[in-house]
Formats: structure tokens, C-alpha cells, sequence
């Protein structure tokens, strides 16, 4: 009971700061949910309902792990896709340009050679191009694709490791290409039911699911500028708003329990345990692919480098990712441990990044009631 306490006071301390106005936090222990603990509330400005641990999160870039790394790998099981495959033998329209050379691991650890955003949203608003609901329609992503294709790369591929957004927009578009279904279709299907992770989709609130979500559930993110109204179940991300809701990159909405659905698998999958992943193909995907001074990416997962976001405790093993809106994931399979903290941080503006002093303490904390002292 002591440790729900420091670590429910921990949270209700990071509302009163204002680091978010309410988060969700999950931890499990050798497979065991050991407590998911809420504070705050829904929304700021204005206030809203008290945060439940069945409230709906928009996970940002939790999108590329859950979503986009959890498809690749599942296809490469099926002997769809290689690593080593350059992407376009998948995606014709990249023939004979650079990225077009760029294999799947080169996008996966972040090194094809691509820049890490662009406007590309305020591209296809000035061509007059508007999305449509779930996934947009054909015409709008490869529009998308093209803009991605033709934009220069900044350097030489393989030569360093640059975070990028555009990659991964591409991953979602070999996906996509890969299984003949829409991204959002694709991952209903080969990774939310099977697993029950429920509920982990985009566009939340869309006519498309047969049960739009309540949006009284949702945590509505900022005040968008571009958009000129506040964000509720519509992402965040400006140019995955663009493509419909649905992007390799970003798009996936969330509880702290249906994240830990998916993350339980590549856990299992990694002990060697039952799981829909391969064990030899997670434990590759989850180690890191450079000399410690290059990256700390994995293939498509994080790995902790001083300073890290998941604190000082997780072993060097560990593999995880973060979420813009003030999301993240972390999993140390040493220990079995994972810890899903799930916000809105950029509410009502992304301005506040207070959370950055916030993931690596509260992980501290998390570790040192659970692990050290169990």
C-alpha cells in the first residue's frame, strides 16, 4: 500500500506543478499488472472530469513501436518483407531515387538519410488537398508519398542516426502496401484483436468504427493553431491530421492497459515466452545497432542513454519509446518490468515541457518500490 502512495503523491505533485493536468500511469512485474494509478484531470482549460484509468490517450509517437515496428516485424515473420530489403522494391514510386535505396532497417534505426519533419500538412493545404475520414483517401497519402520521395536528404545514408517522422510515414506506406489494407485496418486486425488490446485505434472518433468512442473518455490535447480549435480524438500530430488521422508515424489512441497489451507481447516474445512475435526477431529489433556514442536506436525502439527519460535504474537492456502529447513506454526485460505513462502535456499548449524532468524521475521511482525493494 506505501508504495501506491509515494507513487500516486509523486503524480497529484506533477498536476500541481503543472507538468500535465492528469496521467495515467501502469506498471507490471513478471507479467503480474501490479496497479494503474490516475491524477488529474481530463483537461485544464476548461476543467475537466477526473482522470479514469479507461481514459483514452492520443499516444503520438507510441504510434511507431505499437503500430508501424509491431507490423514490420509481424510481416517479416511471414516472409513478406526483409531487413534488408531496400523499400522500393516495395513502394514502385521511390524507384532509382536515393530514399528509394534505403532498406527497412535503414528507416527502422533511423538512418536513411532523411530529415526529421516537415510541413508537409501546410504543403497539401496549399495545394487545396483535404483529407478525408480515417486513413484520408488514396489521391491525399500519395500525394504524401511523393512529397516524401522528392525531399532532398540531408545526409549520406547509413553515416548517422536522425529521428525521423518521414521515415516512418513511409514504413506505414509499406504496411500498407505489404498487407493490401488500409494501416488502421492492418493493425485492427494483425495486432489489437489478437492481442485485446482494446481500446488502441485511430481516429477515435470516427463514423468509419462501428462504435465511435464517448468523447467524454478522451483527453483532449491543445488548442491547435493550425486547425483553430481544441484537439479532442483527433491527433495531435499536424501531419498525421493531414493524412486522415491514420500515419506510420503517429495517429494511435490508448489506455495505459491496451499500450501494456502490445507491450506484453514483445516482452513474452523476448523471455522466450508464447507470443504472435518471434522471439529471435524481437530480441534483434530490441538491441541496439550502434557503438554507444552513434545511437541508441534499436529497430525502432530506444534504448536508454545517459540521460534518459527512463531514469538511472533500467538496465542497458531495456528498449522504449516516447509520445509528444507527454507519452511514453519503457521495458526492462531484465527485471520483466514495463511502465506505461500516459498524458497530455501539451495541454493547452506545447509549450510546457516540464515533463522532461518528470519521465526520469518518476521511472526512478517506479523502479525503486517495485524492483529494488521487491
Amino acid at each position: 500500500m506505501v508504495t501506491h502512495q509515494v507513487i500516486e503523491a509523486a503524480l497529484q505533485s506533477a498536476v500541481d506543478d503543472g507538468v500535465f493536468p492528469g496521467a495515467q500511469l501502469a506498471v507490471r512485474l513478471r507479467g503480474e499488472l501490479q496497479y494503474v494509478v490516475v491524477a488529474g484531470r481530463l483537461s485544464s482549460e476548461p476543467p475537466g472530469l477526473p482522470v479514469q484509468p479507461s481514459t483514452i490517450y492520443d499516444l503520438a509517437s507510441l504510434t511507431k513501436p505499437l503500430a508501424t515496428v509491431t507490423s514490420v516485424l509481424l510481416l517479416i515473420q511471414r516472409a513478406t518483407v526483409a531487413l534488408e530489403d531496400p523499400v522500393q522494391q516495395v513502394l514502385a514510386e521511390l524507384e532509382g531515387t536515393p530514399i528509394g535505396q534505403a532498406t527497412v532497417r535503414d528507416l527502422l534505426t533511423h538512418r536513411s538519410g532523411l530529415p526529421g519533419w516537415r510541413p508537409l500538412y501546410e504543403r497539401l493545404d496549399a495545394r487545396g488537398i483535404v483529407p478525408g475520414f480515417s486513413g484520408g483517401n488514396q489521391s491525399l497519402r500519395q500525394a504524401v508519398l511523393h512529397m516524401i520521395r522528392d525531399e532532398p536528404l540531408i545526409y549520406a545514408r547509413g553515416e548517422r542516426s536522425i529521428y525521423s517522422d518521414l521515415g516512418f510515414m513511409l514504413l506505414g506506406f509499406l504496411v500498407e502496401r505489404l498487407s493490401g489494407m488500409a494501416l488502421d485496418r492492418w493493425c485492427e486486425e494483425a495486432i489489437t484483436l489478437p492481442l485485446g488490446a482494446d481500446p488502441l485505434i485511430f481516429c477515435p472518433m470516427t463514423e468509419r468504427r462501428q462504435s465511435p468512442i464517448d468523447i467524454s473518455r478522451i483527453a483532449p490535447t491543445e488548442q491547435g493553431e493550425w486547425r483553430n480549435r481544441l484537439l479532442c480524438g483527433e491527433v495531435h500530430d499536424e501531419n498525421a491530421a493531414a493524412m486522415g488521422g491514420v500515419a506510420g508515424h503517429a495517429g494511435l489512441f490508448g489506455t495505459a492497459e491496451s499500450v501494456l497489451a502490445v507491450s506484453g507481447a514483445w516482452l513474452r516474445a523476448h523471455q522466450g515466452k508464447g507470443s504472435i512475435l518471434d522471439g529471435e526477431l524481437v530480441r534483434q529489433f530490441t538491441t541496439r545497432q550502434e557503438p554507444a556514442s552513434r545511437s541508441s536506436w534499436a529497430l525502432g525502439w530506444d534504448t536508454p542513454s545517459a540521460p534518459s527519460s527512463s531514469g538511472s535504474c533500467f538496465s542497458e537492456r531495456s528498449f522504449g519509446h516516447l509520445g509528444y502529447t507527454g507519452t511514453s513506454l519503457w521495458i526492462d526485460p531484465l527485471c520483466e518490468l514495463e511502465v506505461v505513462l500516459l498524458s497530455n502535456r501539451v495541454h493547452p499548449s506545447r509549450r510546457n515541457e516540464k515533463i522532461k524532468v518528470f519521465r526520469p524521475f518518476i521511472h526512478d521511482l517506479v523502479y525503486r518500490e517495485f524492483v529494488s525493494t521487491g
